[in-house]
Order: structure tokens, then C-alpha cells, then sequence
């Protein structure tokens, strides 16, 4: 039965603007993406099946061009419109971070390196470097690779806090398995950043490890 048959409370694009979005499932959602299905599929069947097929939502917008265009029902169009959506989703969320502005919510904080960091297929380490009031210096992605204390070198961010003249700091880096446990290295190189750091009066507010949520080092009591 093709959705506009559907009653009218149980049609993806109504339910969203009489519920809002939150009410409806990633399928759903997925849905009004694709706008249409395939012959035998409505766009929710389809929906459905390349989330089983891409095992979830996030491996989908992770998927490269070529792996999400051997989809059925998929094309260059909805890639070109998926990276689009996307990228405005980053830039969104970089707004509340943008140079200057305070750091006034944790969620925000989170959702935003969440954002920068959570999909690369590698380790980055990334410096949030802020003035007295929290007011955001700038944001820059330092180490690649293996985050341990081979990678990650103190001097190099002492010298990137002094140059932006920072007062404070706040780290993220990523685990590209999805699983944000801090590990003991993520911990011993914290402290000696941490100590590093604090040779010359700038504090670390927070060492977020990003992978499928985000786990806040001051939280645990780790810093």
C-alpha cells in the first residue's frame, strides 16, 4: 500500500510536523530523505531495508559515494543531498562555537566535537584553546594517528596555547571503534599535558574521548 493511503497520522512527513521530529524512527526519517521508494517499496520499506543493510543510521552517512550508490534506490542525487544535509549539520553546530562566543553548555560542547571527530577512520587529537572567560581562541586538530605518548607531544601544545594566548584548554580525540572508554594511555598522556600546561598557568577544564557518545574525563574524576 503506497503511504499516501496511509491515515494520515501514520504518514512520515505529518507525523513529524504534528509530533516533531524526535517522534519519528531513523526509518522514518530516512523516509522523507528519499522523499519516494522503489517499485514493490514505499520509501519506508526501502528505509528499512538499507538501514539493515548498512547495519544502522550512522554507518549510512558514514558510507562513501561508491558503497552508498550500490544501493538499490539510491544515487549521485541523494549522495549530493545526504552530504549536503550534513554539512549543514556541522555548520550548525559550529555556530555555537564559533571564535569569541562562551562556553555555556556541556551538550553543546559535546555535540560539537562529537560532530568534528567522531567519524574519521584514524585518531585525532584536537585542543579547544579558550581565554579567561571560556570565550572560544580557537579550535585545531594537532596529532593524527595512535593517540599515546609517542603521538601526542606537550611542547607542541604548550607552544599552540601560548601562541593563542589561551588561558584554559579542553581536549577530545577519538576512538574510531566506537567505544569512548579511556584507556590507561589516554590517561597518562592527559597528566602530563596537564602538568605540562601547568607550568605556565593554563588550566584543562576537560578531556572528552569521542566514539559512539562522548565521555567527559572531568566527569570521571580523571582529571
Amino acid at each position: 500500500m503506497p503511504i499516501t493511503d496511509w491515515p494520515l497520522e501514520e504518514r512520515p512527513r505529518e507525523k513529524l510536523l504534528a509530533l516533531g521530529s524526535e517522534a519519528l524512527s531513523d526509518a522514518e526519517l530516512l523516509a522523507i530523505f528519499l522523499r519516494t521508494g522503489i517499485r514493490g517499496k514505499t520509501a519506508v520499506d526501502l528505509s528499512n531495508d538499507l538501514l539493515e543493510g548498512f547495519s544502522g543510521l550512522r554507518h549510512l552517512l558514514m558510507a562513501d559515494q561508491q558503497d552508498f550508490c550500490g544501493h538499490n534506490g539510491l544515487g549521485p542525487a541523494k549522495y549530493a543531498q545526504l552530504q549536503a544535509v550534513l554539512e549543514m549539520a556541522r555548520r550548525y553546530l559550529s555556530a555555537g562555537l564559533q571564535r569569541g562566543d562562551s562556553l555555556t553548555s556541556p551538550q553543546e560542547t559535546r555535540q560539537y566535537l562529537s560532530l568534528r571527530l567522531r567519524d574519521y577512520s584514524h585518531e585525532v587529537f584536537a585542543v579547544l584553546f579558550l581565554d579567561q572567560r571560556h570565550r572560544v581562541l580557537e579550535f585545531e586538530e594537532m596529532f593524527r594517528g595512535t593517540i599515546d605518548g609517542a603521538s601526542v607531544y606537550p611542547r607542541e601544545v604548550v607552544k599552540k596555547a601560548l601562541h593563542h594566548n589561551a588561558a584554559a584548554v579542553i581536549f577530545a580525540h577519538n576512538h574510531p571503534s566506537g567505544i569512548a572508554e579511556p584507556s590507561q594511555s589516554d590517561e597518562r598522556i592527559t597528566q602530563r599535558l596537564k602538568d605540562a600546561l601547568a607550568l605556565v598557568d593554563i588550566r584543562v577544564l576537560d578531556h572528552f574521548v569521542v566514539g559512539d557518545e562522548v565521555v567527559s574525563f572531568a566527569e570521571r574524576g580523571l582529571l
